[in-house]
């Protein structure tokens, strides 16, 4: 069975987020002041062919883990479907 892995890699809330900053004050400087932060990071889907949810789920942290993010500066959640 084909499952798909959403992986969401965002930068560690004691970090600052200077992309996220740019885009805050860009929104600010047009108007939209109700938006107080900002911080981005990034959406990877993988599909994965598996015997089980959680066999899926394994192969997607081991992903992760191996090459999708950086533990010093993020942190990660996934879901599978």
């Amino acid at each position: 069975m084909i499952y798909t892995a959403h992986v969401n890699i965002m930068p560690l809330k004691e970090l600052l987020d200077p992309q996220g900053k740019a885009v805050n004050e860009s929104l600010h400087s047009l108007g939209i002041k109700a938006i107080q932060d900002v911080r981005i990071g990034k959406h990877i889907t993988l599909f994965i062919e598996s015997e089980s949810k959680e066999e899926a789920y394994q192969a997607a942290e081991h992903a992760t883990k191996k090459m999708l993010y950086n533990a010093v500066m993020e942190s990660y959640t996934i879901t599978v479907e």
